[in-house]
């Protein structure tokens, strides 16, 4: 029986290109959106490009009940995941108490919930057979707080830290625990959170293409923390050198520049 990679968020963006630097390297994978015509189309091309064996499973993971769902075929089917990448992620612009509940709280349940519900599910499953790997993404956002933009910055804080911790935890089980932490990225994010993404790095932003294949050329180093490009790398050490209250200030003022209006 093959091992797979189990990858959220893999009908589009950096989720999608995971999928595909992976497959490229003879991985086989369970594709995990919302999209269930997209995530047949791209299972269907993945396996015929890479000759791997592409699954594909429809959620909506910001709903429990979904999610549950989930956790629970996964633990009846016996599909033995050796790499779970939480990919799936969405952000929110705007004050936050000027924002719809509904989203902020959708937010919150995709990614930070769900999140910690896979890794909890299929970790405890890794740690059981002995190894695995887990994949978070995060954002070079998670590094400093993000007026404007709250709920998505602390999720991803979220995100890094529980990652960092995790690591630590289950290393000794055989499991190893990584945060990818992008740059601003070539993807439908800023559009579908309301932002104007010339506001953050322009024509500087990194394919998700090229953001795979650094993210899984990274892999076999085995670091806590991968930030791919030598920009985002810069733009994640200078605010240890600011006061937090400046950092704070610039944040603030860049995401609320960002907002479509």
């Amino acid at each position: 029986m093959p091992r797979y990679a189990l990858i959220t968020g893999a009908s589009s963006g950096i989720g999608l290109a995971l999928a595909e630097a992976l497959a490229r390297r003879g991985q086989a994978l369970v594709l995990v959106a919302r999209q269930r015509d997209a995530l047949e189309s791209i299972a269907c091309e993945l396996a015929q490009r890479f000759g791997v064996d592409v699954l594909f499973r429809t959620c909506d993971l910001s709903e429990p009940l979904q999610l549950s769902g989930l956790v629970h075929e996964l633990d009846q089917n016996g599909l033995q995941i050796e790499l779970l990448v939480n990919s799936a992620g969405i952000g929110s612009a705007g004050a936050f108490i000027d924002q719809d509940w509904t989203r902020e709280r959708e937010l919150i349940e995709l990614n930070v919930l769900a999140l910690a519900r896979l890794c909890h599910a299929i970790g405890y499953r890794m740690a059981q057979n002995g190894g695995g790997r887990i994949l978070n993404i995060a954002a070079t956002g998670a590094l400093h707080p993000g007026p404007w933009m709250s709920s998505y910055h602390a999720s991803k804080a979220y995100v890094l830290h529980f990652s960092e911790g995790l690591r630590e935890e289950l290393k000794g089980r055989g499991v190893k625990v990584s945060v990818l932490c992008p740059g601003p990225t070539q993807t439908a994010f800023f559009r579908e959170a309301g932002l104007k993404p010339e506001r953050f790095a322009g024509k500087r932003m990194m394919s998700p293409e090229e953001l795979a294949f650094l993210t899984v050329k990274a892999l076999k180093r085995n670091p806590a923390i991968i930030i791919p490009g030598w920009r985002n790398r810069l733009l994640a050490w200078l605010p240890r050198l600011a006061p937090r209250w400046l950092v704070r200030k610039l944040a603030g003022r860049r995401n609320r520049l960002a907002v479509q209006g």
